[in-house]
């Protein structure tokens, strides 16, 4: 799971299907653990019923990051959720050391799908990989699956935690490219707060405040456009989840 393999570790994760049963009883656990409150904007809770159980429509899931702790927080979110039936069919994109770990199994087994990322590599290393990575995304909503991302791309360390840091352009291409191939991708946004705590512990993180926004079903032309698009309906989410602290 290394950079200059980056064509052979997308040719993996193009097609790799992670056992839904155990990614079921993997995302139920931090479920238990964790007791996130989740709350929806108004109509939002029967619009992604909807689009999950009667459009079938794939997901690109987007949310805030602010702790190396999230992915377990939204795991739990995700299993406490209209987001639910998701379970085993989303890809979720995780920075590629954490591969490179003992926690690659469970990585996988949850969905997780890797990233190289420019800040770690060098934006000249990753080019292509980044470019590869977006078609491999693309062809999984093209099947049916939802992809789940932190579009900042980072954990948000700015002093006002409650602002989201400019969005990475992948997330509009990603919607781009996946309508090419014939899918027709909804937006989700979910918002999350840990209040006042910054670096916060485990036992901080147990009670972590969700706000699901409206899903957005109809993207605009561009790329670009779908990405301020997503930075706005975002923003929104996250001011919704500080607020229900």
């Amino acid at each position: 799971m290394v950079l200059p393999n980056w064509d052979a570790v997308y040719d993996y994760y193009r097609d790799h299907r992670p056992n839904r049963l155990l990614a079921w009883a993997a995302y139920a656990l931090l479920g238990r653990r964790f007791v996130p409150r989740v709350g929806y904007a108004a109509g939002a809770r029967d619009s992604l019923r909807t689009l999950i159980r009667e459009d079938r429509r794939p997901l690109l899931i987007v949310m805030n990051h602010l702790s190396e702790l999230d992915p377990y927080t939204v795991s739990a979110a995700a299993w406490r959720s209209e987001l639910r039936p998701v379970i085993g069919r989303t890809r979720v994109l995780a920075k590629d050391e954490l591969f490179t770990t003992s926690l690659r199994t469970k990585l996988d087994m949850m969905g997780g799908m890797p990233v190289f990322r420019g800040k770690d590599h060098g934006s000249d290393a990753v080019g292509a990989s980044s470019n590869r990575l977006l078609d491999t995304c693309a062809e999984r909503m093209a099947r049916g699956d939802s992809i789940a991302l932190f579009p900042e791309g980072t954990v948000n360390n700015s002093p006002d935690l409650s602002h989201l840091l400019p969005l990475n352009g992948g997330v509009g291409q990603i919607a781009d490219r996946a309508r090419r191939l014939g899918a027709k991708p909804a937006v989700v946004t979910l918002g999350l707060s840990y209040g006042p705590h910054a670096n916060p512990s485990k036992e901080q993180v147990r009670s972590a405040s969700f706000h699901f926004g409206p899903p957005i079903r109809n993207l605009p032309s561009e790329p670009a456009e779908i990405t301020a698009l997503v930075q706005r309906a975002l923003q929104d989410a996250v001011d919704h989840a500080v607020e229900a602290w």
